[in-house]
């Protein structure tokens, strides 16, 4: 019930009613029907941003984002497999194929750097679950870099071990007369005496002697540089560069079986015994040369021979005794 107010006349002594006008009647209730809205639409906002209040499109909305955790929570743990699977190859790398092929480890500085440039990850910002999306995105990146090392990494494995296959294949790992056709091991590297002028001089290779005729072996794979007589003292003779710093060369042949610029591999006839040049009896002068300085050939007889032959072997070679050229 509304209430009445009342207002004191002088002029007649006594109290009147206050009677409000048309115009302040209609201000009085304009202004309750706007408060009225505006405490509405506040209201209706607060419920519709509450957790109390949810639209279907809400509900669904917000079991996408659950699902959506649920997928990055089951892509992190994979990741952590991932991650635990190339520790450990990145270990066998650098500390078992690495050091076969005597290659350098990679430094956990490179394998483990990050990102650079600018930020990679702005457009990820600002969202309710930004921190979950962007960690997430950071570990993929960075997984991403490091198996891209890593391939290099055993890309650059593979090329050292088609390498590592050559070399073994060139190293002169035989003797170049076989046993069964061998009279005897006639002398060995070092200084020994000279058959034509009786003086003590170094001897640069091994002499085996054999029936002429013999053949005689490649004893790594190559390429023949030379087979001629214009060295002066060793006849008829065969030189093959090997590569890897590697050449061999076979002196005194009665013939080649062999020409220049000529692929053989180890185990080829490239010719047969003689006594050409400056040569005593029929045999085969062999030496080997690495880096173009002349090395004991009996360090590369492990291709064909066993231990006790080996023994015996060197048991000649060292003996000072006269060589056959």
């Amino acid at each position: 019930m509304t209430k009445i107010k009342y207002y004191y006349d002088p002029e007649s002594l006594a109290y009147r009613k206050i009677s409000p006008k048309k115009a302040t009647k209609f201000g009085y209730f304009v202004l309750f029907i706007l408060t009225s809205a505006s405490f509405g639409f506040i209201g209706f906002w607060i419920l519709l941003n509450s957790s109390y209040f949810e639209t279907p499109k809400d509900k669904l909305l917000t079991r996408e984002i659950e699902n959506l955790k649920i997928r990055y929570a089951l892509l992190n743990n994979k990741m952590d497999q991932l991650d635990e699977v190339l520790t450990n190859i990145e270990d066998r790398d650098n500390n078992l194929y690495r050091l076969y092929f005597n290659a350098a480890p990679i430094s956990d500085e490179i394998r483990n750097s990050g990102i650079a440039g600018k930020n990679r990850y702005k457009e990820l910002e600002g969202f309710n679950n930004s921190d979950l999306v962007i960690n997430t995105s950071k570990r993929v990146d960075q997984l991403t870099k490091e198996l891209t090392v890593q391939s290099k990494s055993l890309d650059q494995i593979l090329a050292l071990a088609k390498s590592k296959e050559k070399l073994l294949a060139a190293i002169p790992a035989i003797q170049p007369v076989r046993n069964e056709n061998l009279k005897r091991m006639a002398s060995g590297f070092g200084y020994r005496n000279d058959p034509f002028t009786k003086v003590r001089k170094m001897h640069e290779g091994m002499d085996f002697t054999a029936k002429s005729g013999t053949p005689i072996y490649a004893t790594g794979e190559g390429v023949i540089e030379r087979a001629d007589n214009a060295a002066s003292g060793f006849g008829n003779h065969v030189v093959i560069r090997h590569g890897f710093g590697y050449e061999t060369l076979y002196a005194h042949l009665s013939q080649y079986k062999c020409k220049i610029g000529q692929h053989i591999k180890r185990g080829d006839i490239i010719g047969y015994v003689g006594s050409t040049g400056r040569s005593e009896a029929p045999h085969c002068h062999y030496e080997v040369h690495k880096d173009g300085k002349v090395v004991n050939p009996l360090n590369f007889y492990y291709g064909n021979i066993s231990a006790a032959e080996y023994v015996a072997i060197s048991k000649i070679a060292n003996q000072e005794n006269q060589s056959l050229d």
